[in-house]
This record gives structure tokens, sequence and C-alpha cells, in this order.
């Protein structure tokens, strides 16, 4: 369903698309008729596209939240129903169980992207501040010249730093979207509980982490590399499809093994990251259940 669901948005971008590429094709035909040098995507051709491009990037990434909210969730309810030893879950129940808290699952994971956007963003502000002159004391690196001590700590080692830490806080929030599911939390107190409760693990959560971001990354690069032999075939279809627009079959080249790439995710990699997930908030829960049992009978 996601690679469905993907496939159509970018579909739709091109059918969107259609006539901006048709005359990006018609201004560079026009100059190469009269013998005249020309740049791609000039004369206003390229805004049209970046909408475009703006509106399909949208809605895949809200595809991809759906996508890891459901996962997410359903992957917890099945955890869930298994520790009480109730057996297995038929697709279409597990389904019912799991759209009952969806919007809290989705509301979570939006919540949780937001922190890291909030990271990444603060890195890129510091690198483009101190690339622009605009941080006292530091002067931009000129053209072919060597980057300043202050330079390189601020410009580069800094804002690397800054980015190190969104591994960090996606692994330390990773238990949320199974306490917003299961404990019927509102997003920001199972952010809240997801911190409290790795707290108590850090080494597994952070080792978790890192393996399913190494086997994300891992199958992205594979996958871009397996895919790279459909290019030429979808190439060749998207030139008779378009009456050989050049233009669009390279913008669709250039994507298709980026997009082949991450569609492999949530069959590979998801059920992993999800099923790890589920167990480490189970084995956590119940360590935290044992210590307030022990606390209150030592009170008592």
């Amino acid at each position: 369903m996601t690679a469905v669901a993907g496939c159509g948005i970018v579909a739709a971008g091109f059918a969107g698309t259609w006539g901006a590429f048709d005359d990006v094709r018609d201004y560079a035909d026009r100059n190469i008729a009269d013998e005249d040098s020309y740049v791609a995507y000039a004369d206003g051709g390229m805004e049209p596209l970046l909408k475009a491009g703006a509106v399909v990037a949208s809605a895949l990434l809200l595809l991809g939240l759906l996508v890891v909210a459901v996962l997410h969730a359903a992957y917890a309810v099945a955890d869930a129903r298994a520790r009480r030893g109730e057996g297995n879950l038929g697709t279409r129940e597990l389904w019912r169980r799991t759209r009952r808290r969806l919007p809290a699952a989705v509301a979570t994971n939006a919540l949780t992207g937001l922190v890291m956007g909030a990271v990444v963003l603060a890195g890129l502000i510091l690198f483009a501040c101190v690339d622009g002159g605009l941080v006292p004391g530091v002067e931009p690196t000129p053209l072919h010249g060597t980057a300043s001590p202050q330079y390189a700590l601020l410009g580069w080692v800094l804002p690397i730093a800054i980015w190190c830490a969104v591994p960090l806080l996606h692994s330390r929030l990773s238990l949320a979207t199974a306490e917003a599911v299961l404990e019927h939390r509102s997003p920001f107190v199972a952010l809240y509980r997801s911190w409290v409760l790795t707290r108590r693990a850090r080494r597994r959560t952070v080792g978790t982490g890192a393996l399913a971001g190494a086997a994300a990354v891992l199958v992205v690069w594979l996958g871009r590399y397996a895919a790279e032999p459909l290019s030429r075939p979808v190439g060749l279809g998207m030139l008779w499809l378009s009456d050989d627009n050049v233009w669009m079959t390279g913008v669709l080249v250039l994507i298709l093994p980026t997009a082949v790439a991450l569609l492999l995710l949530p069959p590979l990699v998801m059920p992993l990251t999800c099923a790890s997930s589920a167990r480490l908030h189970r084995e956590l829960r119940a360590e935290e259940d044992e210590e307030d049992t022990m606390r209150a009978a030592a009170t008592a």
C-alpha cells in the first residue's frame, strides 16, 4: 500500500507539471534552433516545478508519517497482546484495535519529527550564519583559501555535533508511540514518558537505535545500486509517454533509484525497528512496575 500510494503521489506530481515540462522543452528547442546559448529551466520554467516538487515532497512526508505511526502502533498492540499470552491477532482485528489510537500515534510521531527537525534546523542556521559572515570575529573562508580555526570550529565541528544529537533524540523518544497507544497518553506526555523510561537503559536504547539507523542507511545505499538497472527501461518508457521530453525523463531517472530504495524501508527495516521498540517498551515498563511494587512494599 505504501508503494502504491508513493508511486501515485509521484505520478500525480508529473501529471501536474506536464505543461511546465513542455514549456521547458519548447524554450530549449527554440534556443537550439536559433543557435543561441541557454540555461536549463530558465525563463520562469523552474518556479512551477519547484512548487510542484514542494507539494509532492510534503505529501510523501505525510505518507511516511502515517506509515511509521501505523506500524509502530500495530506492533505495540500486537506485542502487548502477546505479553498477556492472548495469542496472535488477525490483520483485520489488529487494524481495528490500532485505528482507535491512530490519531494519537500520528500526533506523537509528528511531534517527535518536529523535535528532531528543530535540532537539524539549528545546525543549518548556525552553519549559514557562520558561512555568511554573521558571527562576529569569524570570517568566511575565501575562495580556494584555508579555513580559519574559528570557522572550522563554529562552521563545521559545532553543526556536526548538533546533528549528532538527532539519532540520540530519536532513540530516547522511540517509545513514545507505544506509550501513547497502550497507556492512552497525550503526545507531550508520551514523549516525556519515553524519555523517562529510556533513562534506565541508555546503552541498550541508543544501541538499538543505532542498529536500526545503520540498517536503514544500508538498505537505502544498496537499494539505490540495485535500482540503477531500472533507470534505462523506465526512462525509455517516459520518453515514449512524454513524446521524447528529455527534461521530464531526466528528472524521473534522477529520482528513481532513491525512490525505490526508500520504498524498501517499510518491508525490510520497519518491522525490525518497530518490533525492537515494542519489546523494549514492554521490558522497561515491567522493570518500572517492579520497582514501584518493591518501593510500595518497602514503604508499607
